[in-house]
């Protein structure tokens, strides 16, 4: 077959494949990864037509992907640097990320990953903000897996500055967005907990009547 049909073969064959995954994950499409993505083929495969010179599907695919997907790589670094404790390299990696032109979705990705961060580092205030704003902002927008960590973190973040209420709420919503989850495990158990909480301070006031 002709290596620049071949480019163009795996390019937008790409695309679908990552635009279809992304509309099984409930992120929808997103034009700035589609029209990037078109774009890298379209210059590869000139490339490839002016020059003569093959491009290897493999390597062509490599490359198309660490572009297209730069700012989600960057997370997944920072996110490793974070559950370390090293969070002067995540914060910074996570900043890089939100330089890099990402589209909507990646962007509330970053900000999730960066409330999270914040979380970990024991700045709740800030945490909890961006953590509202992200929610108010995805609409839906963002896959089930990261809206679930969204509102799960939320509800930590909410107990830590012991606010209960608000808590339960937010694992409340964890478990109706995606029950089989272990972000929903995860809130079952810190439901439980909290009504045993409840439960023993009732006995304890009776016993004190008494």
């Amino acid at each position: 077959m002709n290596p620049v049909l071949i480019t163009l073969l795996v390019g937008f064959s790409y695309i679908v494949i990552f635009g279809g995954l992304s509309l099984f994950r409930r992120e929808g499409l997103s034009f700035r990864f589609a029209t990037e993505s078109a774009a890298i083929t379209v210059i590869a495969a000139a490339f490839s037509a002016l020059t003569g010179l093959p491009l290897h599907p493999v390597l062509f695919l490599v490359v198309l992907y660490i572009i297209s997907m730069r700012v989600r790589i960057l997370v997944d670094l920072g996110t490793i640097f974070a559950r370390r404790g090293q969070f002067n390299q995540a914060d910074r990696l996570f900043a890089l990320a939100s330089r890099l032109w990402p589209d909507e979705i990646s962007r509330l990705i970053v900000q999730l990953n960066q409330a999270t961060s914040l979380l970990q580092q024991g700045n709740l205030d800030t945490a909890i903000a961006m953590y509202r704003d992200l929610l108010e902002q995805a609409e839906g927008r963002l896959s089930a897996k990261h809206e679930a960590a969204a509102h799960y973190n939320l509800g930590v973040a909410y107990l830590r500055k012991g606010m209960d209420a608000p808590a339960t709420v937010e694992f409340n919503a964890v478990i109706d967005t995606w029950p089989a989850s272990p972000y929903a495990r995860y809130a079952e158990a810190a439901l439980e907990r909290r009504r045993r909480k409840g439960t023993s301070i009732s006995q304890a006031k009776k016993h004190n009547e008494h």
